[in-house]
Parts: structure tokens; sequence; C-alpha cells
């Protein structure tokens, strides 16, 4: 592809992510579906003016990369202390009862070989807190008791979720599960959880001494991204995804993480605030690339839909979405509309789900139907929920 092309389709992608996910939060529904449904406009289900090629491959890995940046920025470790047992409960139920169920359903019900399974049931743990969190915060209702469970579980379910992908990301690298392996690369991502936090609090400190005496403006936004682009490739040489190192350096770097034991290092919750704030545009700018490609990779159009099996496929693991987040929340001891609230808010899977369906994608382990047959899932799933919790709470408001 020559410049003018590539400076063309970068056009088309940034526009028609912008104008969809405005059509799709204005009818009520997360940005992130009308990203994702202008990728499947534009590639080969439908225009097919667009196909994915490297250098927009590229660019929607640094979006990615950069998301969990933001991602781990706003997680808060300290509300998984506050609500304490509850969080914990509903969070690793929320993460294994999915995964056993979307494992067992594409395992033994659907055929699918071990790999392919243990994608489908790693797609199925993930939780998009992001989402939920915009309609708690709509309704008033983040401060409430089932706001705190849902933010406490959130937290450890991005920490499980991340160790889950690291691991099947060595699973498809090897081409099958080895024990060594596993160990090698769970010991090697504690190591990283553990260095980053202290790293990337010196590298800031750093960052603010030669931001007082800057003169050129910029630095902070800048230093950010090479940080986040360098633990990117950190988190790669020691055998883990890319995409943990900018989860890793956004949690290091938030106003809200502490370390371990109280043994935490000075913080600047201005500069952190500062972070965030200067870095939203850049992150903003390239995540909706990484929507629109997964929508571009989705070619719909060679998916036999009159043969059922994408039916059988998408029904039996949007049941074991539900019920497996549903489930873990009925766990809980507090009155069952609360635990219907906690259930439904940790339903969404969203981007994080997206990740999952298209490592396992790329990697070529999940083929064209059962990849297809997860997004839809991820979609229903993202799309359903807010529509389900609004209508809770106005059901609740005359009582």
């Amino acid at each position: 592809m020559d410049a003018s092309n590539f400076l063309l389709n970068l056009m088309l992608i940034l526009l028609a992510a912008r104008v969809m996910a405005e059509v799709a939060t204005r009818l009520q529904a997360p940005a992130v579906i009308g990203e994702l449904l202008a990728g499947v406009v534009l590639g080969p289900s439908l225009l097919g003016w667009l196909s994915p090629d490297e250098t927009i491959r590229l660019l929607a890995e640094i979006g990615i990369i950069l998301l969990l940046f933001e991602v781990g920025l706003e997680t808060d470790v300290r509300s998984l202390a506050r609500t304490g047992g509850q969080s914990i409960l509903v969070a690793v139920s929320g993460f294994v009862l999915p995964f056993l169920l979307g494992y067992g359903a594409a395992r033994w019900g659907l055929g699918l070989d071990l790999l392919p399974s243990l994608f489908v049931g790693g797609t199925l743990t993930a939780t998009s807190i992001g989402i939920t969190v915009r309609v708690l915060h709509d309704l008033g209702r983040q401060g409430s008791t089932e706001g705190q469970v849902v933010l406490g579980a959130a937290v450890l379910d991005d920490v499980l979720g991340v160790v889950l992908l690291a691991l099947l990301y060595e699973f498809s690298i090897a081409g099958g599960i080895s024990l060594v392996n596993t160990g090698k690369v769970l010991l090697f991502v504690g190591l990283f959880f553990v260095l980053a936090a202290p790293a990337a609090k010196i590298i800031s400190v750093v960052i603010k001494r030669f931001d007082r005496v800057s003169e050129v403006p910029g630095l902070v936004p800048t230093a950010m991204v090479c940080l986040v682009l360098f633990f990117a490739w950190l988190a790669h040489a020691v055998g883990a995804p890319e995409l943990l190192g900018g989860f890793a350096a956004g949690l290091a770097l938030s106003r809200r993480f502490y370390l371990p034991l109280g043994a935490a290092l000075h913080e600047d919750p201005q500069f952190a605030h500062r972070v965030e704030e200067e870095m939203k545009p850049i992150v903003h700018l390239f995540t909706p690339i990484f929507f629109v490609m997964v929508g571009l990779t989705l070619d719909l159009s060679v998916i036999d839909w009159g043969s059922g099996y994408i039916w059988l496929l998408s029904g039996a693991l949007l049941a074991a979405a539900v019920l497996g987040k549903l489930a873990g929340a009925l766990l809980i001891r507090e009155p069952w509309p609360v635990r219907w609230r906690v259930g439904t808010a940790m339903i969404p899977r969203g981007e994080v789900g997206l990740i999952f369906a298209e490592l396992g994608r790329t990697s070529g382990i999940l083929d064209a139907q059962s990849h297809a047959g997860l997004v839809i899932v991820i979609a229903l799933t993202t799309l359903l929920p807010p529509f389900v919790m609004k209508a809770m709470y106005r059901r609740a408001a005359p009582a």
C-alpha cells in the first residue's frame, strides 16, 4: 500500500469509528459496539472497502496496549480491600465458573480441541468494568453496596484475566500445554508485576523533575508513551503478551495503587491525575483502531449461517457467559435485588473479551466460525446488560 492509500484508509477508520460510536452512545449502547460495527461495515462483511494490513495491525496493537494502560490507571486496588470477602467471592466465582462452563461447552458440547476450548473459556472470564462503571455513574449508584462490590471484584477480575491471557499466549506460541511453561509464565508475570511498580514510580519521579525544567511542551505524554512501549517490549521479552506491559505500567502509575504490606512509595496524586488527563487524547485516538480492526477481520460473509453450528455455538456460549457471572453474584450475603444487580453488572465483556478472541484468531487457535461466534456473544453481553441494569433501577425507584 502506498502512502496516499494508507492515509485515506486511516481517515476512513477514524471517521467511521467516531460516527458509529456517537450513534451507539445516543442509542444508549456502549461506544465499543459502534466501533466494532464500523469495522464490519467497512470490511469484507459488507462494503469491502478495507482489509486489515500489517501497518493497520501495528497501529491496532499500539491502541490495545495503550487501552490496557488506561485500564491499569483506573484500577482501584483499595476497592478490593474495602469490600473484602464479597468482592473476592464475586471475582473468583465469576472467573472460574464462566471458564469451566465455556470450556465444557466448547470441549464436550461442540467437540472443539483442547486449546480452542481453553481460549473460549478464557474469553468468557472477562468483565468490561468500564461499561458497568459508566452505567452505575449515570444512575448515581457508584457508591451503593452493589457498586462497591462490583468495583472491588473487577480489580481482581482484571488481574486474574491478564494472568490467564499470559498463559494462553504462551500455549498458543508453544502449540500445546506444558506445566514447565505454565510455571515459567506465572513466575515471570509475578516478578514483572513486583518489579514494575517500583520501576514505574522511580521513572515517574525522573519525568516529573525533567518536566519542571523543560521548556518544550508535551514531555509528560511523550515520556509516558515511551514508558508504556518499553514495558510492552519487556513483557514480551519475559514471555508474556505485550499488552501485559501496558496494564502493569498503568497499574503502577495509578494514584490508587499501593504496594502490598503498606510499603507504598511516595505518591503525587496531582501528577498521577495529570498523566491520566494528558494521556486520554492519545489513548482515545489509537484504541478505536483496534476495535475497527476486529470488525475488519470478522468476515461474516464466509460463515454458513444456515448450518446451525454458529447458532448452537453462540447460544451455548451466551448461556455459559451469563449463567457463570450470575451464579457467582448469587452466592454473596446481600438482599436478592442486590445480588441480581451485581451479577448483571459483571456480565459485560466489551473490549477485554475482544482482546482474548482476537489473540485466539491471530494465533491460529480459533477458526473463523469459532471467532465469529465468540464476537457475537461478546457483542450481546456488552450491549444488553446496560439496558437491563437501567430497567432494574427504574423498577426499584418507586420502592
